[in-house]
């Protein structure tokens, strides 16, 4: 089988998921498809506390396995399975569940910093960078926070003010020269999304 592994990066609550899936439920219809969160590869900080994992930088590059990915890419992409690691956000901390994950013809994987690590950047065979607005960005992430992971207002504006931005300033922003397609506005934007798709689908009819 012959697989082709795209890469979607993009700031915090850019849109990069909703993109994602389009590109997902488009590839079910022509072939198989399987999709990786770059924030399930965080590295196992299970030794510190509760509290020293809370003040980590998760927004910076060395915070993630990217070793143990680049791994798990190149095994799916010799026609071997892996049992993909899942990341507890609740309690900041890897989940001792593990996801199986199959070989597939198209291969998504999802992250702020999949451009911006550079051993990672050079497997993708499909870079996209989605873009949008900060402020839009910045309330998508509150509500994300605060609704799915359980954090308090002033918790999610602080860690946005002191590592959220300053980090993206300095490694995702600068990561979009590295992409072959930008995307502005995610997955409100028809025209980009369309072309996106019909890509998909050119690529899964040659295989």
């Amino acid at each position: 089988m012959k697989t082709t592994i795209i890469g979607i990066a993009g700031g915090t609550a850019s849109g990069k998921t909703t993109i994602a899936k389009i590109l997902y439920e488009t590839a079910l219809k022509y072939g198989s498809v399987a999709h990786i969160r770059l924030d399930d590869y965080y590295h196992d900080n299970s030794h510190l506390s509760f509290e020293e994992r809370r003040k980590i930088n998760y927004d910076h590059p060395d915070t993630y396995d990217s070793k143990l990915l680049i791994s798990h890419l190149e095994q799916l992409k010799n026609n071997q399975a892996i049992e993909k690691p899942t990341y507890d956000f609740v309690n900041s901390i890897r989940s001792t569940e593990t996801e199986l994950i199959e070989p597939s013809n198209i291969i998504i994987v999802e992250g702020i910093m999949v451009f911006a690590i550079a051993e990672l950047r050079d497997v993708f065979d499909m870079k996209i960078f989605v873009d949008t607005a900060d402020d839009i960005r910045f309330i998508r992430r509150v509500k994300r926070d605060m609704n799915e992971r359980g954090r308090t207002l002033e918790s999610v504006v602080n860690q946005y003010l002191t590592t959220v931005r300053p980090m993206h300033l300095t490694f995702v922003e600068p990561s979009k020269r590295y992409a072959d397609i930008i995307v502005p506005e995610g997955g409100k934007n028809q025209v980009a999304v369309d072309i996106l798709v019909t890509k998909i689908i050119d690529i899964l009819k040659q295989k």
